[in-house]
């Protein structure tokens, strides 16, 4: 079966605007069955502007394109104790590895959103009455690298998990209960690094991500060859998703806009590169060249202080002299 790349921002999109499979993809990510999804409102998608990146294509028009390309969600997820719980899920996809500042950033926003709270009912302890009261939501960071973490690369592992769990400081323990204030302020994580997913179908996640598997390329780089027999069949009807999508002449023309892009892009980052390797190598320069100079002043001190030495030796002699005359 051939799909539409998903690694493409467009594609990507035009898959998780759909509803049910975003519920269904999001839902195998974070191991929780996903009771609603709603898509946050759009204006906190980032984006750079291509007149700023590819003004001498003014006859193809002013389209956005996402260099970090980033979309969240309100959750409500079934846990497998059974209990419900509303998050927030943030999706970020980055093609270059320079693109964790903007992670930062947008974590930070989320953080700061005021939107990101639900009310709750809680018991008053003094009245003994109900209040509604604003609870910051827990986050979850799902991240898509088109890059490999370099600590982790060596292991293979295509998708790492970042859970927080409490612990007593004093003896180890954990600690199973959960705290709003600690919840508030901490989050987890879900990286999945997409070089790695090469020939990993260990379990049911890693058979589906198999989507995103970058050596299914054909000739045509905008299209995978994928063999759907390998994909678990609760899981198809992302992939006539996809399918769908091949066809969409609007993602057609989106995607080849984005290969183009990245290549100026990728160019930039290549000059920024040798740009910063000529400067180092011009700062190194410099210092082999002040270690030169004070080596040489070393040596200078180091003669003036044996000339001193000498001097000091022969006032000595000659005092000696003058004393053994009296």
């Amino acid at each position: 079966m051939q799909i539409a790349n998903p690694i493409y921002d467009v594609v990507m999109k035009y898959l998780l605007e759909d509803n049910k499979l975003a519920r269904l993809l999001l839902g195998a990510i974070i191991g929780a069955k996903i009771e609603k999804l709603d898509f946050r409102p759009q204006e906190y998608v980032s984006n750079v502007d291509t007149r700023k990146i590819a003004s001498n294509r003014k006859k193809r028009g002013d389209s956005p394109f996402f260099t970090v390309y980033r979309l969240d969600f309100s959750a409500r997820i079934r846990l497998p104790d059974g209990t419900q719980q509303m998050l927030v899920i943030e999706l970020q996809k980055a093609k270059f590895a320079t693109d964790i500042m903007r992670f930062r950033r947008y974590l930070g926003n989320q953080y700061a959103n005021p939107e990101n709270t639900e009310r709750v009912k809680v018991l008053d302890p003094k009245t003994k009455r109900n209040r509604y009261v604003k609870k910051a939501l827990p986050i979850l960071s799902i991240y898509f690298l088109g890059h490999r973490l370099r600590m982790l690369e060596a292991d293979g592992r295509p998708v790492v998990r970042i859970s927080r769990f409490y612990t007593d400081a004093a003896t180890g323990e954990v600690l199973t209960q959960k705290d709003p204030f600690i919840e508030s302020l901490t989050h987890d994580s879900i990286v999945i690094q997409i070089p790695e997913l090469k020939k990993h179908r260990r379990n049911e996640l890693e058979k589906l991500l198999s989507i995103f598997d970058q050596t299914y390329k054909t000739t045509n780089i905008h299209i995978l060859e994928i063999d759907e027999t390998t994909i678990p069949a609760h899981f198809l009807p992302i992939l006539r998703k996809l399918q769908g999508a091949i066809v969409e002449k609007q993602i057609r023309d989106t995607m080849l806009l984005e290969d183009e892009i990245i290549e100026e892009l990728e160019d930039k980052e290549r000059d920024l590169e040798e740009a910063i390797e000529d400067l180092t190598q011009e700062y190194e320069q410099k210092l082999e060249e002040k270690d030169k100079v004070l080596e040489e002043k070393d040596k200078i001190l180091e003669e003036k202080d044996r000339i001193l030495a000498e001097q000091q030796r022969y006032i000595e002699a000659l005092m000696q002299q003058i004393n053994q005359k009296k």
